[in-house]
């Protein structure tokens, strides 16, 4: 009896510890955080992710005859064969092969095109030989012909006179038979010169076709033109040229080598904070492959016109960051976090954005003294924004919204003046600057009618 009866207090023992530990209504320890308005230096930054890049490489290309060649036409050219990216080579050494297949078949067309060129030089060459052999022979047989006539004429001086007359037409026919082929002969062999020479220059352009294309396929065998880590090459479409993909005459790269002494990060930063960023600010620069190590950098290149990047929709806009140091960890393709510093305040007042909040147009705190602040907010970076009036340094603040809200009584109204004249102020700005935009509009389409001629109808 006893037992149980020890049992029973224990029990509802535990019940009121549970009650009073869990009783609806016990604030949260998190509600109840406060932090105190701290004033010091104010850095407005503007974080984002890129990637290292050398600032120059050196390229390992295909044969650059493939481009230049009036003779040899080949679109694509797979990479059959390339060494592991990262691979520390030295100049001369081997770093890839390109699939010398559709070479072979244009090899192969080229060589039978060269047997059909030298057929026809041989059957050029042989025809022009008969045919001035034959044209030889006439001519020896009008000279015999012109010279029997000549004895006729000789002979036939005690004949009548017609018999001379016809013995004198007789052999001046034959001599011009004979002049006549020997011109005729000559141009033969100018003309037989010609088809000689025409067929040969066919048959050796072939032959040079033929030369040229093995020169290149034994340039299919590629190597460094210099010392380095061989990097592969990225595709416009954002992938690394690997083995499998396809080069061509007007992109002979195969891979680069990168100077690894001087490197760049390459990021994107979205439209809305673009404005911020300017060549010659300061970044801090850190590599999430090694979170310890810590750099230093600034801009040097901002694009003046955004871009979309695959798969987002987002505007953004490319800058380039100068490396400060070099250092023998960093590769091309490591992710860089990149805090570009666009301005700094000396000695201003800030508190953590968890602790403000909004009402309409009205920016405001809740202090421990128990009251709900109208503040005027400042600029923000990511964590922390300045507050231009309305605390103090050292007051203490809720850093989320408290419990009794009706305890907290609204102090600092007369801020509220300052607030709606500022805001007056920027949409007067905002409305200038959309004039000065039209402004350009409305001149070029004054000065188009100026320009514009008069109708046909006009006096």
């Amino acid at each position: 009896m006893k037992k149980k009866y020890y049992v029973g207090i224990a029990i509802v023992l535990v019940i009121l510890i549970a009650i009073l530990v869990f009783r609806p209504g016990k604030k949260d320890a998190q509600n109840q955080l406060v932090v105190k308005v701290e004033k010091g230096e104010f850095e407005i930054l503007v974080t984002t992710t890129g990637e290292l890049q050398a600032k120059s490489s050196v390229d390992i290309m295909g044969p650059t005859e493939l481009r230049n060649s009036r003779s040899i036409r080949i679109r694509n050219i797979k990479i059959q064969d390339l060494v592991a990216e990262g691979t520390v080579v030295d100049s001369g050494a081997y770093v890839g092969e390109l699939d010398r297949s559709e070479v072979g078949t244009s090899l192969k067309d080229l060589e039978d095109e060269l047997e059909t060129k030298e057929s026809q030089y041989l059957k050029t060459q042989l025809d022009t030989t008969m045919q001035l052999r034959e044209l030889r022979d006439q001519l020896v047989n009008l000279k015999f012909a012109m010279e029997e006539k000549q004895i006729v004429l000789e002979q036939s001086k005690y004949e009548p006179p017609a018999t001379i007359r016809q013995a004198t037409i007789d052999k001046e026919k034959a001599q011009r038979s004979f002049l006549q082929s020997s011109d005729n002969y000559s141009l033969k062999v100018q003309q037989a010169k010609a088809n000689m020479r025409e067929a040969y220059i066919e048959f050796d352009k072939a032959k040079r076709k033929i030369t040229e294309l093995k020169d290149v396929i034994s340039k299919f065998t590629i190597y460094a033109p210099q010392s380095g880590m061989v990097i592969y090459k990225k595709e416009w479409s954002g992938q690394k040229r690997k083995v499998g993909s396809m080069i061509n005459p007007w992109d002979l790269t195969v891979a680069t080598l990168p100077d690894l002494s001087v490197m760049n990060s390459k990021t994107y930063v979205n439209e809305i904070d673009i404005s911020k960023v300017k060549a010659g600010q300061e970044v801090r620069i850190g590599f999430d492959a090694f979170p310890d190590k810590k750099y230093t950098g600034q801009v040097i290149e901002v694009a003046n016109i955004g871009e979309q990047l695959q798969n987002t929709d987002a505007k953004v806009f490319e800058v380039v960051i100068y490396v400060d140091q070099s250092d023998s960890i960093m590769r091309p393709a490591m992710t860089t976090s990149n805090q570009i510093i666009t301005n700094v305040y000396e000695e201003v007042l800030f508190l953590p954005l968890e602790a403000i909040h909004n009402e309409d147009s009205l920016s405001f705190v809740y202090t421990k003294s128990n009251n709900k602040q109208v503040i005027v907010p400042g600029e923000s970076n990511e964590n922390y924004i300045i507050i231009e009036q309305g605390v103090e340094v050292g007051d203490e603040i809720y850093l989320s919204v408290p419990e009794n809200l009706e305890k907290f009584k609204l102090a600092g109204e007369d801020l509220i003046s300052i607030i709606k004249e500022r805001e007056r102020l920027k949409k007067e700005e905002e409305k200038k600057k959309q004039e000065e935009v039209k402004r350009p509009e409305r001149n070029f389409g004054k000065q188009g009618g100026q320009n514009r001629r008069p109708s046909s109808g006009s006096k």
